[in-house]
C-alpha cells in the first residue's frame, strides 16, 4: 500500500507544493511547528531515510538546501533547522523548520493550527523567494 507521501507525490492527495524536480518534492507540512515548515520527500517510496542509496542521499540534501534558502528569504528566522525523524510516516522525509529558538524544533510541543488559505499564502511567499 502506498504511503501518505507517495499519494501526495502522485497527486492523489493535495498539498501546497514549494519545489519539485524528477526525484524530490517539497511541500508545506499541514500541521507545522512554525510558519514555513516544509517536508522534503523522495518521489521513490523508501521507508527509512538512511536506506536511500548514496546518490539519493546526497541529492536530497542538496535539494533541501535550496529549499531552505527559499524559506530563509521568505520567512523571517534565525536559521532553518533540519530534522529527520521518520516515525510518523513510513516514507523517508526531511523537516525544514524556520527557527527563532531551539525550542521551535521540539516535536513534542503543540503544532500550529492553520487554514488552507494561510498555507496557500505561505507557499506562495516561499515559491516567490
Amino acid at each position: 500500500m502506498a504511503s501518505l507521501f507517495s499519494k501526495i507525490v502522485a497527486g492523489e492527495i493535495p498539498c501546497h507544493r514549494i519545489a519539485e524536480n524528477d526525484e524530490f518534492l517539497a511541500f508545506l507540512d499541514i500541521m507545522p511547528l512554525a510558519e514555513g515548515h516544509v517536508l522534503v520527500v523522495p518521489k521513490q517510496e523508501v521507508d527509512y531515510f538512511f536506506d536511500l542509496d548514496d546518490q539519493a542521499l546526497s541529492s536530497i540534501n542538496l535539494f533541501a538546501r535550496d529549499v531552505a534558502k527559499q524559506i530563509e528569504r521568505a520567512i523571517p528566522c534565525q536559521r532553518v533547522g533540519v530534522a529527520i525523524i521518520g516515525l510518523e510516516v513510513p516514507h523517508a522525509h526531511v523537516h525544514l523548520i524556520p527557527l527563532q529558538t531551539v525550542s521551535d524544533i521540539n516535536f513534542e510541543r503543540p503544532k500550529m493550527t492553520v487554514t488552507q488559505e494561510e498555507l496557500a499564502a505561505t507557499a506562495e511567499k516561499i515559491r516567490r523567494a
